[in-house]
């Protein structure tokens, strides 16, 4: 981020009015402007301005509680966040949770911290490694601490790629992990979430930070960009486009797509369920579908006339390439907890996004 002039702490939790503003952490956006107004909870979301995140922010904004997001932008987008942006009970921090001193303050002013903050997608994973482990390991190790000093509840939001190529399916959360060589690049983000969790668990266990983990399996939905090869928009945005649906590898292997709604309503109930600190929790559905099919699906529900291509993993990532052939979640926990079931179909999930992108440029 580029400052401009020196830094400066960020004023007291109360003290800012609405509008933008820069301060010593970064840009301000949206500040509430009923200050004597009571709300629930006062939330802190990094990595706000991602696909998830945004989502997060709007149903805690439309459930009455305040939510500051901190974002560097490197992946997330402000547009993602043009519903809230002028929210009175909305705040924008554009920085990186790295940076400590900023994240101090934040947690500090907070009740509970949502932690999405994370370098995510197969394509920017193979392409920036280095900075996948950065993000994830030392940016969550930076919460972590704070969130501990202050005695704050954190959500760590965790992936299904923990699981690695274990073939047992459903995945349940104390099943192995089984991850490939570290020559594979893409093991480097299943590998820095596994150090998340072992992170907020020793918190938990040492010190008794209340802490739950979220292991998220294939989020979709609007606002999601295909920009690092997240499937579903890019097989979405090459169907309205009439180009080709490029299929990376046999095609064979399957996913199971969560509605972001879904999430964003599990994350809120997991945060508020007492019983779920110290735990690990799947969170998706339970609904398979090959990639394959995938394509074929958008296909015929955008009416497209797209052919399918098929690329291996070499041609698409310029590399050898290590897959998994299935991923499904065991939700049992989650139902237990918080009576967590998914309230969206694949089809519904996938006409959200159909309509979201038939309204982008260029559609």
């Amino acid at each position: 981020m580029t400052r401009g002039g020196p830094a400066r702490p960020l004023e007291p939790q109360g003290s800012r009015g609405p509008g933008l503003r820069e301060d010593g952490g970064g840009v301000l956006f949206g500040r509430r402007a009923l200050l004597e107004m009571v709300v629930d909870m006062k939330a802190l979301i990094t990595g706000g301005a991602g696909f998830i995140g945004s989502h997060l922010s709007e149903l805690l904004l439309r459930s009455g509680h305040e939510v500051t997001v901190i974002d560097d932008l490197s992946t997330g987008s402000l547009s993602n966040l043009a519903p809230v942006l002028e929210h009175r009970q909305f705040e924008f921090v554009r920085d990186s949770v790295r940076n400590e001193t900023v994240m101090a303050i934040l947690v500090n002013q907070c009740d509970v911290v949502f932690h999405l903050a994370a370098a995510v997608g197969v394509g920017l994973i193979v392409k920036a490694p280095v900075r996948t482990l950065e993000t994830n390991i030392h940016g969550t190790e930076v919460t972590l601490g704070l969130a501990n000093k202050f005695r704050r509840k954190i959500l760590i939001a965790s992936t299904s790629e923990v699981y690695g190529k274990n073939s047992k399916v459903p995945f349940r959360e104390d099943d192995d992990t089984v991850l490939g060589p570290t020559t594979f690049s893409r093991w480097s983000y299943a590998c820095s979430k596994m150090v998340d969790e072992f992170l907020a668990l020793a918190y938990h266990d040492q010190w008794g930070l209340p802490v739950v983990i979220s292991r998220l399996f294939n989020t979709v939905g609007p606002r999601q960009t295909g920009q690092y090869g997240m499937v579903v928009p890019r097989f979405v945005q090459k169907a309205l486009r009439g180009e080709e649906v490029e299929i990376y590898g046999t095609g064979k292997q399957s996913r199971c797509f969560t509605n972001v709604s879904d999430v964003v309503h599990a994350l809120v109930k997991l945060m508020e369920c007492p019983a779920a600190n110290g735990e690990v929790v799947n969170i998706g559905s339970p609904e398979a579908i090959t990639i394959e099919d995938l394509a074929d699906k958008i296909i015929a529900m955008t009416h497209s006339k797209s052919a399918k291509r098929h690329l291996s993993y070499e041609e698409a990532y310029g590399r050898p390439f290590d897959d998994l052939q299935t991923r499904v979640p065991d939700l049992s926990k989650a139902g237990r907890l918080i009576g967590y079931k998914p309230g969206s179909t694949l089809t519904e999930t996938l006409q959200t996004v159909i309509d979201y992108e038939r309204t982008q440029p260029g559609k």
